[in-house]
């Protein structure tokens, strides 16, 4: 879902939140780094979070054939350029 640049007659409504001291710095950090307030900071992200919230929710219907063409893409080993340069990587766990 793509930001929607929200309409400064719209009216808002408050909302409250209580937050430990220690993540309160941290979001006014991050909300620093960024150029925005603490609420704007907050609103962002809590936005971002519920647009990939619902988007995880998302049912895609679709015929038999297609379901069976899609299990059978699954079923195929992994291959390509771009699988092997990844497998080749070095993973961030190991020393």
């Amino acid at each position: 879902m793509a930001h929607r640049a929200s309409n400064p007659d719209s009216p808002t409504h408050a909302v409250n939140l209580r937050v430990r001291g220690d993540v309160r710095a941290l979001i006014d950090q991050a909300a620093k780094a960024q150029g925005k307030t603490r609420s704007d900071f907050m609103i962002d992200a809590a936005r971002r979070a519920a647009e990939e919230s619902l988007l995880d929710q998302a049912l895609v219907r679709v015929d038999w054939e297609t379901y069976q063409q899609f299990l059978q893409v699954l079923d195929q080993p992994a291959t390509g350029e771009g699988y092997d340069r990844l497998m080749a990587a070095r993973k961030p766990w190991q020393a």
